[in-house]
Order: structure tokens, then C-alpha cells, then sequence
């Protein structure tokens, strides 16, 4: 399907927007934060969440900020003490050699979000993107997740929360104890609890039978494709998740590389390709899904407009970071009449249930 869009510059508005795209492009959004020290052996007392509990400012949330490394410092490393995946660092700092930053190398921290377009309760698990949502209290907290792998997918689902697991220990299937056999290597049929156990200090058991979120004894491996089709996520972060979800809680499963949300009238992009390495093929598919997708919101919103340049931007660099590229024109929103007053409001609930 091919993407109809609108290339004019409408006034004032439309320069406003500018000045944040280039804000995003630049990575620079926030104060920079401190670097939390070195996480320690779990106690009990540790079991609250390492990342903030974020406003939704319509469909989106939080807000990008910068960091200087440290001549010390790795990507791998900065993921796992700022709960954040070293794949989405890599893609939002194009050009910085992850091994070897550099001491007072400025880094963009991607986390801006705009949420997958499906019910807003419980857990989301977004796969394209290798994050985890979790909507409580009328906010979301965002965590890094790693994935299944091609050849062992993780499923796409709308489950529940069963059980709540404290140092768990592991029973591999016997499909993962053939693959070890194959190789040479002996796994035995359950593994306890420990420093070697795959699943980490907790987990949660999922509805979707032989699938879990738990932790792991590899941490860099959060945030990529590694698993047998489990979500794998840091110790640290877990250790709260697993406290703060009750048995019961929705987990759903989403693929979506793609994702368009709205803040009052502006209309924002999110394009996540799946590795680092980006071909002409994976750059092609996600331009025909961006195309598709943006069409659907001009029949679903008429009176929206597109600014090209900016969505070809999102689709060339496709590093995960929102970018506004839109916005639906006042005097075509005033033409509804309460759907206006509604945008003026503040309250946009009319033009979600349009497409949402």
C-alpha cells in the first residue's frame, strides 16, 4: 500500500515540532543522570522497582536524557546498572564503538516511549522493541526484556500471571537438554537454585504453558533475541516486578516494530529495527509497514498531516526513538465540535477510541 502524505508546513505549529524532532534526533531531552553505584548482593529490602513509574502524556511516555561514560564504562555494562538493553543503546547512539565509549563520550538513555497499541493493563510485552510494559497506578513502568529466537520464538499472547517463583529452580525441557547433548555438553534434569541457574533470583509463571519472565545468570543477554522463547530480564529488576505483580495480572505478547501514537493533536512515530546490523530488506519491510500503518490514520483521523521528511527519517534510522512527524490541523478538529473542546481539554479520548 503506498503511503499518501502532505508535505506542507502549517505555520507555527508545525515549527514547534520541528524543534522537538531535532531534539530527538540530537538525543537530548532531559538532565543527565547519576550513575547509581555498582547493584549488590538482593536483600529483602530490595525489592522495589529500578526504574520510575512514568505519567502517560497520551499515548506516550518518559522523555530522553544524555549520559557521559566513563573510561570505564561498556554498553553492556551501562544497560545492566541503568536497566536499559544494550541493543537499544547501540541503535540510539549510532556511531559509538559499545566496548569502548570512551571516557566523556555524551550518550543518549532511549527512554522515550510511545506505548503498543493494545489494552493498557498489566504487562506488555512488546518483541520488535525487546521491552516490557507494566501499567499500574495510571502509569507504566518500561524494562528491558530479552526474547526468543528466531528458531525458538517466544509466543505471541494474551495470558495471565499463575505464580510467583522465589529462587527457582530449573527443570530444562527435553528439547534443551537434546540441543546440549548434540554439542557434546551434558545438562542435567534440573538445576537448583544458584549462581549458575538460568532463570535467575525470581520468576513469574505464566498461563501460556513452559513460558516464563524470570531473571538471569547472563545479564547480556536482556534486551536481544537469546531464549528458547522465556522473557529474561535483569536480577535487579525481577526481584521488584515479581513483588508488585499479583497472580492473575494480564501478559500480553505483541510484535510490533511500528508503533503511532498521539499527544493532544501531535502524532508520533516509533520504528525499531531487530539488530544491530540494518539491511535493505529489513529497512524495505518496515517502510511498507510505517506506509500501511500511517494510511490507516489518515482514514482514521481525517485532517492529519504528514510531514515525509520526518517519517522517512524515523524509517532510515528505525533506533526506537519517537519522533513527531504529524499533527491533525485545529480547524479540521474544530469542525467536529465536542471532539474539539474535548483535544482543548486535554482530553483526547474521543479521537483514541477512533483507532486504538
Amino acid at each position: 500500500m503506498m503511503m499518501n502524505v502532505n508535505n506542507r508546513v502549517t505555520g507555527w505549529r508545525w515549527l514547534a515540532a520541528s524543534a522537538l524532532l531535532m531534539t530527538s534526533m540530537v538525543g537530548f531531552a532531559g538532565a543527565e543522570p547519576e550513575l547509581p553505584p555498582v547493584a549488590a548482593e538482593e536483600t529483602e529490602g530490595d525489592r522495589g522497582a529500578r526504574v520510575p513509574l512514568l505519567p502517560l502524556n497520551g499515548d506516550l511516555a518518559g522523555d530522553l536524557s544524555v549520559f557521559h561514560t566513563r573510561y570505564e564504562d561498556t554498553f553492556a555494562q551501562l544497560g545492566s546498572r541503568l536497566s536499559l538493553g544494550y541493543l537499544e543503546l547501540v541503535k540510539a547512539n549510532p556511531g559509538i564503538d559499545p566496548w569502548l565509549p570512551g571516557d566523556g563520550t555524551l550518550i543518549t538513555l532511549p527512554r522515550h516511549y510511545v506505548m503498543p497499541e493494545t489494552r493498557r493493563e498489566g504487562i506488555v510485552v512488546n518483541l520488535a522493541e525487546y521491552r516490557l510494559y507494566y501499567f499500574r497506578d495510571g502509569g507504566v513502568e518500561v524494562y528491558p526484556v530479552g526474547v526468543g529466537t528466531d528458531d525458538n520464538p517466544s509466543p505471541l499472547t494474551d495470558a495471565k500471571v499463575t505464580m510467583r517463583l522465589e529462587s527457582p529452580a530449573w527443570y530444562p525441557p527435553a528439547s534443551i537438554r537434546a540441543e546440549y547433548a548434540a554439542s557434546g555438553d551434558y545438562l542435567p534434569r534440573m538445576i537448583p537454585p544458584g549462581p549458575d541457574n538460568p532463570l535467575g533470583t525470581h520468576a513469574l509463571a505464566l498461563s501460556e504453558a513452559g513460558y516464563l519472565i524470570h531473571g538471569t545468570n547472563k545479564g547480556f543477554g536482556v534486551g536481544m533475541q537469546v531464549s528458547h522463547g522465556c522473557f529474561r530480564m535483569y536480577n535487579e529488576d525481577i526481584a521488584g516486578l515479581a513483588f508488585s505483580v499479583a497472580k492473575g495480572t494480564s501478559v500480553q505478547v505483541v510484535n510490533q516494530p511500528v508503533k503511532v501514537g498521539l499527544n493532544g493533536r501531535e502524532v508520533w512515530l516509533e520504528v525499531h529495527r531487530s539488530e544491530e546490523d540494518y539491511t535493505d530488506s529489513d529497512r524495505n519491510a518496515l517502510w511498507q509497514q510505517v506506509s500501511a500503518r500511517l494510511e490507516q490514520l489518515r482514514e482514521e483521523l481525517p485532517g492529519v498531516e504528514i510531514q515525509r521528511q520526518a517519517v522517512e527519517l524515523a524509517v532510515d534510522q528505525a533506533d526506537g526513538i519517537p519522533r513527531m512527524i504529524g499533527e491533525q490541523l485545529a480547524q479540521v478538529a474544530a469542525d467536529g465540535g465536542e471532539a474539539d473542546a474535548s483535544a482543548n481539554s486535554g482530553e483526547n479520548n474521543h479521537f483514541l477510541q477512533l483507532w486504538f
